[in-house]
């Protein structure tokens, strides 16, 4: 298994902070803020100065300024979705979801926060309960993907697929829909099914920001560069200071081996929003791919710190300790990749490397078996033939 630059969604679930606008009316003389423009920019300068302590390292504090703001503030709703998703990734679930039903309780119809309080079921394996959080966030929210791997864990993935795909032939005009079908494929690794829907919806709004990214990654899985890089440079004219079309234009100019230029390009993105993992994790790879794995390692750790639940900081991690011979560390390094994402084939893959690389056959042909239930079609392939390969081979004594 190779190492992977990481794409960015739109509004990474598990990693999304929302950037409060500031709005204000201006006089001759001088600007005059009504209430809810001081609202809005005492939230931005609390959520900014939150980030610059989560950039230095300081997440805790910066968790307890953000509680003896929303402490003070109890309209500041934009702060205390922030607060919420950094409890998230300290692992308090309790509450975050506290945090998101008191939001909830004031206004029901706010979809960012039925995808927050989304994320919190769906990691405590409450199935049922993140479905209907996350179909209340749509549309405006990426809660596609994680609808994806629910449903896949309760075993109606095709009839979702079925209704979805359905509903977006119906009203090929609504731009909501065909994108969220282009989504549902490129979860699937569908690239080229989700081209079409994500096509479909820029033909009804040219200015989608969702399917623009949509297309920049689906063209990514392709190994398309040029096509990818043009969709999101498109996104960044529409908004110049999206993450996640930023980060997904620095994998482009990667596959380019335009190294340099990403490494700006995630520098950007990183300013932008230091408490997301994604460019971090380019950090490190493009550390790898200059030789110093060290410093690499050094990166994806970070990446686990800020956001210990999203993949590739764990992929990427156990296959630098695994290439450099540290089967232990990568076999520590991947267990917690498991717990954080325990449905990811590149995760369980990995540590059956590891543990067959210390004679653990038993516990690596359990991981492999668990890979092959991967959405990822190489995924499953590799896992199949490792397992053949593993069960082919004399058993080796335990390290």
């Amino acid at each position: 298994m190779i190492r992977l630059p990481v794409l960015a969604l739109l509004a990474l679930p598990l990693a999304g902070a929302f950037a409060a606008p500031v709005s204000a009316a201006a006089s001759s003389s001088s600007v005059i803020l009504n209430a809810d423009a001081h609202n809005l920019a005492d939230q931005e300068a609390a959520i900014t100065y939150a980030r610059e302590l989560i950039a230095a390292g300081d997440i805790d504090e910066a968790v307890n300024q953000l509680e003896q703001f929303v402490a003070s503030h109890p309209n500041g709703s934009e702060a205390a979705r922030f607060l919420g998703d950094l409890y998230y990734r300290q692992g308090h679930f309790d509450k975050a979801e506290a945090v998101y039903k008191r939001l909830l309780a004031r206004d029901s119809h706010d979809k960012q926060t039925h995808n927050r309080l989304g994320v919190v079921y769906a990691t405590e394996n409450r199935v049922d309960d993140a479905i209907i959080q996350f179909q209340d966030a749509l549309p405006g929210t990426d809660s596609i993907r994680d609808l994806v791997l629910l449903h896949l864990r309760r075993g109606d993935l095709p009839a979702y697929e079925r209704e979805m795909v359905d509903e977006a032939n119906r009203y090929p005009n609504d731009a909501d829909l065909q994108e969220e079908v282009g989504e549902i494929f490129e979860t699937l690794h569908r690239p080229n099914d989700a081209i079409l829907y994500f096509r479909r919806a820029l033909d009804s709004d040219s200015r989608s920001i969702p399917a623009l990214n949509g297309l920049g990654m689906a063209y990514l899985d392709l190994h398309d560069d040029v096509q990818a890089s043009a969709y999101l440079n498109d996104c960044l004219n529409v908004d110049p200071l999206n993450y996640a079309c930023l980060d997904n234009l620095g994998v482009a100019r990667i596959q380019a081996e335009s190294y340099d230029t990403a490494a700006s390009t995630f520098k950007k993105a990183h300013t932008l929003e230091p408490e997301r993992p994604e460019a971090l994790v380019n950090f490190g790879y493009l550390a790898d791919e200059r030789g110093d794995w060290k410093r690499a390692v050094a990166y994806y750790v970070q990446a686990i710190s800020v956001d210990p639940y999203v993949p590739e900081s764990y992929v990427n991690l156990g296959i630098d300790y695994e290439h450099n011979g540290l089967y232990p560390l990568a076999q520590a390094a991947l267990l917690k990749g498991v717990a954080a994402a325990p449905y990811d084939g590149r995760v369980r893959f990995l540590l059956a490397r590891a543990y067959a690389a210390q004679g653990q056959r038993a516990l690596a042909l359990a991981q492999l078996k668990a890979a092959q239930t991967s959405l990822d079609p190489d995924v499953v392939q590799i896992a199949k033939e490792e397992t053949a390969r593993l069960m082919q081979a004399p058993e080796a004594i335990p390290q």
